[in-house]
């Protein structure tokens, strides 16, 4: 019989981007922006290091939410059963 392979868990998929910039959203109008520092099994979470806080706003106007506010943290833990989506974010490239 063939090796059946495991499907990657988020675990995997968070360990590939150790070391990129992140965002992670709490709720719809929340979240954080940071340096995925470390991935934790025990108790279920991420570290961000260069954390930011960030706020979302959308408008009748702008429906898609922008960020509205960023206040500044060193380091922060989240709890992945908290989190409702994590965006690894790609810095445009200099020419």
């Amino acid at each position: 019989m063939p090796e059946q392979s495991l499907p990657p868990t988020i675990f995997h998929m968070l360990e590939k981007n150790l070391g990129k910039r992140i965002r992670v959203i709490l709720d719809p109008s929340y979240g954080f922006e940071g340096t995925l520092a470390a991935v934790t099994r025990e108790p279920s979470g991420i570290w961000l290091s260069d954390a930011e806080v960030i706020t979302f706003r959308a408008t009748i106007a702008q429906p898609i939410p922008q960020v509205a506010s960023r206040e500044e943290r060193s380091e922060v833990f989240v709890h992945l059963n908290s989190v409702q989506r994590i965006e690894v974010l790609h810095m445009p490239s200099r020419r």
